[in-house]
């Protein structure tokens, strides 16, 4: 792997010594009505209200062929001339390819940060779904490790693409290994280790996702422990799951 290789072995230990909580009146990450989410700017906004946030992140899903992003902006510009809660505006971008390739929209110039998703596993051959992964290993195509290594190696290699452009956070992080059926344990402590230096080096937040559980307590923990920023996001698309926590009360 090309980012700085560190282990945190033992780092759990310190976590007594260190602050672990997080803002819950702040909400990292909203969908509308614009792309994968069902509501509209001002009707996320009066939730957000309803339930006490003090800010949100609005980061629906867009690529290259996104040209709604103006107009996205000026609704959030105008909900903030309406309320006290800090709206930010942001978008969700995927990673395409094992060298951290982006499906970036053409225009940037209206976004506060980019949040960067790994949804499909980038492979040379394209970007596999989750689905399509999990049939390779039950084939032997792939093996757990091999999937771990390649989702590490093109999520850091993803936020440094994106961290050149704008601040930047990471979405639902290492999700993609649940949803192919592995368990958290296929990450080791060094690839834990090179996914948090490279948070680090890039300014990159880490949102803990409320829709997706993830990522899970363990990599959390170690996260924290290694000194990387996370935040509470809800990744909601429906307007009543803004500023909901459960799981990220529970981690």
């Amino acid at each position: 792997m090309s980012a700085e290789r560190e282990s945190v072995i033992g780092v759990v230990s310190t976590l007594d010594a260190l602050d672990l909580s997080l803002d819950l009146s702040t909400d990292a990450h909203v969908h509308t009505g614009f792309a994968t989410g069902r509501d509209a700017v001002g009707v996320v906004v009066s939730a957000a209200d309803r339930a006490g946030l003090t800010a949100i992140t609005f980061a629906d899903q867009a690529g290259p062929d996104s040209n709604w992003l103006p107009v996205y902006a000026n609704s959030v510009r105008r909900a903030q001339r309406r309320t006290e809660i800090r709206l930010r505006l942001a978008a969700e971008v995927e990673v395409v390819r094992p060298d951290g390739w982006l499906a970036l929209p053409a225009d940037l110039n209206h976004l506060e940060a980019v949040s960067v998703a790994v949804s499909s596993l980038p492979l040379p051959a394209g970007p596999a779904a989750p689905r399509e992964v999990r049939a390779m290993l039950v084939a032997g195509e792939l093996t757990a490790d091999q999937v771990a290594e390649a989702l590490v190696t093109a999520t850091v290699q993803g936020i440094g693409r994106a961290s050149r452009y704008a601040p930047t956070q990471l979405a639902r992080p290492l999700s993609l290994l649940a949803q192919a059926g592995l368990d958290d344990a296929v990450l080791s402590q060094e690839l834990i280790g090179t996914l948090a230096a490279a948070c680090r080096q890039t300014g990159t937040v880490v949102e803990i996702s409320e829709a997706w559980r993830s990522p899970s307590p363990r990599v959390v923990a170690l996260l924290r422990a290694a000194g990387v920023v996370l935040v509470p996001a809800s990744d909601a698309r429906y307007a009543t799951e803004v500023g909901q926590w459960q799981y990220v009360r529970r981690v």
